[in-house]
């Protein structure tokens, strides 16, 4: 199986190469615009892997792109490329939306041009598979059931209306032109790799750091959290047995507000450092809500569930202490 990896540097794509790239008869191209949240400074990881190739690119200049899959010969495409910051989609709604937008775009006309170009298995095999965002579907109420599939897009920050564009282009394109896609929206992701300005390396860096830990309103907030392994193990599968045209929804099944989350975090590394005299929580700082906030984000697993046998398999609890683990071993890395 030859993959070409889009934005495969960022914090999802790292992690699914390295996992991918341990299976055998696997070939990853990877193209990284070596954005400010590219992990640029573990790259070296990937390198060591001889069925491991890469080339800096930009999906929004276009250039070549259909050279580069005529050459390759990819029989799988995911794109991983996006902007996903909510915060600097509310400062810079402009750039956020067109880089998302544009990016996705390109890549489907090369990929539509690449795919006619094919024919027998491998036109057979090829899949485009768009990775999107619980966050397009918008915000639950406490009482609401999570999100299935069939859900209507109500997104709610810049950054979540450019990817539920970029799914709808997406769906567009295998309407429109035939082209063989699939479509998942997961929940939070955690875990190796993350880059800082997300909440988790937030919390774990600053705290280390003895600064305070900015909480946006009460901390209420309700979000369904996935460990980055059981999300990659996923879009595996969807890769290889999911139906064409299909979305998929993939979450973690640990609903848990952001407060709590916070305040778990800090209670381990207090553990971790075993400090007498310095209580982490103590860190904690309210701050003005952001506009837009949405309240709860829960997924519904049992499409993928049942079609795919798929499950998260990681404990919470073992998956966010190995995660603190990792950010202060590498910490100086980020």
């Amino acid at each position: 199986m030859k993959i070409l990896v889009t934005g495969g540097l960022g914090f999802i794509g790292i992690n699914f190469i390295s996992q991918v790239l341990k299976k055998k008869n696997i070939t990853i191209l990877n193209l990284d615009k070596e954005s400010y949240s590219s992990n640029i400074n573990f790259h070296y990881l990937l390198k060591k892997n001889n069925n491991y190739f890469y080339q800096k690119y930009d999906l929004n200049n276009n250039k070549n792109l259909s050279e580069i899959l005529q050459s390759f010969q990819p029989t799988k495409i995911i794109n991983f490329a996006a902007e996903s910051h909510v915060d600097k989609s509310i400062k810079f709604p402009k750039n956020i939306i067109l880089n998302n937008i544009t990016s996705t775009t390109n890549l489907l006309i090369s990929s539509q041009k690449y795919f006619d170009s094919l024919y027998g298995k491998q036109k057979k095999d090829f899949r485009f598979l768009q990775i999107s965002t619980d966050e397009v579907y918008g915000s639950l109420k406490l009482s609401e059931k999570p999100f299935i599939e069939n859900n209507k897009y109500f997104p709610s920050s810049p950054y979540s209306a450019s990817k539920a564009s970029s799914d709808h282009i997406v769906t567009a394109f295998n309407k429109t032109y035939g082209l063989p896609t699939l479509i998942t929206n997961c929940s939070n992701n955690y875990g190796p790799f993350q880059n800082i300005e997300k909440l988790i390396p937030t919390v774990i860096t600053r705290a280390l750091k003895k600064k305070d830990i900015p909480v946006y309103g009460d901390g209420k907030q309700i979000r369904d959290w996935l460990h980055v392994y059981d999300h990659c193990n996923a879009l595996f599968l969807v890769l290889k047995k999911g139906k064409i045209g299909a979305n998929y929804n993939i979450g973690g099944n640990n609903e848990i507000t952001n407060l709590y989350l916070i305040k778990s975090i800090l209670d381990l590394i207090n553990k971790r450092k075993n400090t007498k005299y310095f209580d982490y929580n103590n860190l904690i700082n309210f701050i003005k809500d952001r506009p837009g906030h949405d309240f709860r984000y829960a997924i519904n697993n049992s499409k993928i569930s049942k079609e795919l046998s798929w499950s998260p398999k990681i404990d919470f609890l073992k998956g966010i202490t190995n995660t603190i683990d990792w950010y202060i071993d590498n910490v100086k890395n980020l």
